[in-house]
């Protein structure tokens, strides 16, 4: 593999490691229901502020989110929504694999 191809390839890691977590999963799903502030998204975690601002600080570091400051609060919306096709993919792989998974036990 080339220099080329192994960038490419380092990019698309850093983007799927951001979003391999089941809280930033639940973000960006929540996020493609529209803008959500900080405090928002830290009740429907049920988590501390700190830790919400970390999960979105490596989604935004990503390029996935981005966020724009209203008064004291900071609102973060997806940056791109073609992300919520890598969701679509991962339920069909899931579906398949229930698939599979049921003609074994048959």
């Amino acid at each position: 593999m080339d220099a080329k191809n192994r960038a490419k390839y380092e990019a698309r890691a850093r983007i799927v490691k951001a979003m391999a977590h089941p809280t930033r999963l639940f973000i960006v799903d929540e996020l493609a229901r529209g803008e959500r502030c900080v405090c928002e998204l830290t009740e429907m975690v049920g988590v501390d502020m700190s830790t919400i601002s970390r999960h979105l600080a490596m989604l935004k570091n990503a390029g996935i989110v981005e966020d724009r400051k209203r008064g004291a609060q900071v609102y973060y919306s997806l940056r791109v929504r073609c992300v919520l096709n890598f969701f679509e993919c991962v339920e069909s792989v899931m579906k398949c694999n229930a698939k599979d998974h049921q003609k074994v036990l048959a």
